[in-house]
């Protein structure tokens, strides 16, 4: 497996939930970084029991779409595996080249994509995109509007949609109690602080509620400046903790202290929510969830949550103060949410579902 997203030590518990599979020998090849707009991201050696961990340089760093890792056909040679799982988008160069690296050695190959509105992409990567859609073996959505876009654009191969990782229920777990007479915490946590992820709508909506209450917001991004001066035009900037960004390992217990998460994401002409992992995370840890009516978050929360229209902070207001005022209807929606990881968004599901494509490939 190719791999720059398993740099986060989270993300490495599905790779020891594969390599639990006695039929699977599993090796990860990732970047020691990567130059994201935000910050470098560095490898985190977190969840590594099980299989093989390896770090290869890649050229051309933080550059998405030309990326790519110049010493793998050297290890395709050595390991001559079945399968070669690239956990990238298929119009980029580390696909394109690992994917034709990979035939040649006689594997069988597969992307995953995320993609959920049709993208036009100038030469070359067009024509990546192309060849990469009709020689791959395999094709793994994260959400269901992924498959339809690439359809349209030409795949006809078979597919699954399986989100790209779910969450470990040990480590993302309910606290033993809360203090019932504490001020209502309510959450925001992103990686990344744009407009399109909608807080602004969030401490509109905030700034209407009576009673105590405390917002918490993580993260951090270009919107945070503009975030910080809303809060105090509104009148909340007391009340409003922007914590910046939250290391992986601390993040369980960020959200284990909120009473209800809130993603309030906006779609725009370039972009829609693809999944909204921190939804999964906060009902895997019996907390309430409110989200947008953006892209994958319905069918992500389904009925153990409320779902409101999206640029409505009147909406998420009612929202918010059904989850204050009723105490019976917070609880169960935070126990509906955690069934719900439990029975479709755990890393041990992602990876017996993944395991079964490698399966059905391994025998093709």
């Amino acid at each position: 497996m190719l791999s720059k997203a398993c740099l986060v030590g989270a993300y490495q518990t599905k790779l020891e939930a594969i390599a639990r599979f006695a039929d699977v020998e599993l090796t990860v090849i990732v970047p020691p970084s990567w130059d994201d707009p935000d910050g470098r991201i560095v490898l985190e050696r977190c969840h590594t029991t099980g299989y093989e961990l390896l770090v290869d340089p890649i050229r051309f760093n933080g550059r998405f779409h030309t990326y790519y890792y110049p010493t793998l056909p050297a290890r395709l040679r050595r390991f001559r595996p079945d399968v070669v799982h690239i956990d990238e988008e298929p119009y980029n160069l580390a696909t394109w080249l690992a994917m034709r690296q990979a035939r040649a050695a006689g594997a069988k190959t597969l992307f995953f994509s995320w993609q959920n509105l049709s993208r036009r992409y100038p030469p070359p990567f067009s024509l990546m995109e192309r060849q990469v859609l009709a020689g791959v073996s395999f094709a793994i959505m994260g959400n269901r509007e992924a498959v339809a876009v690439w359809q349209a654009k030409g795949y006809c191969g078979p597919h699954r949609v399986i989100p790209q990782f779910g969450v470990d229920p040990d480590l993302f777990a309910p606290p033993a109690a809360r203090d019932p007479g504490r001020a209502f915490v309510i959450g925001s946590a992103n990686r990344r602080l744009v407009p399109e992820k909608g807080v602004d709508l969030l401490l509109r909506a905030a700034a209407g509620l009576p009673g105590v209450w405390r917002l918490h917001v993580a993260g951090e991004g270009p919107a945070l400046p503009d975030l910080r001066r809303l809060a105090a035009d509104l009148g909340i900037a007391g009340r409003v903790h922007f914590d910046g960004a939250i290391p992986s390992d601390q993040v369980p217990g960020y959200l284990r202290d909120m009473d209800a998460l809130v993603l309030s994401s906006r779609t725009l002409p370039n972009w829609k929510e693809q999944f909204g992992r921190v939804l999964v995370e906060a009902m895997a840890c019996g907390v309430p969830v409110i989200g947008a009516r953006s892209g994958e978050i319905p069918h992500v929360i389904g009925d153990a949550g409320l779902i409101v229209p999206e640029e409505d902070s009147d909406a998420l207001r009612a929202g918010l103060l059904q989850l204050m005022q009723d105490d019976e209807l917070r609880r169960d929606l935070g126990r509906r949410g955690r069934q719900r990881v439990l029975e479709r968004f755990t890393q041990a599901q992602i990876a017996a579902e993944t395991v079964d494509v490698y399966r059905s490939l391994s025998a093709s």
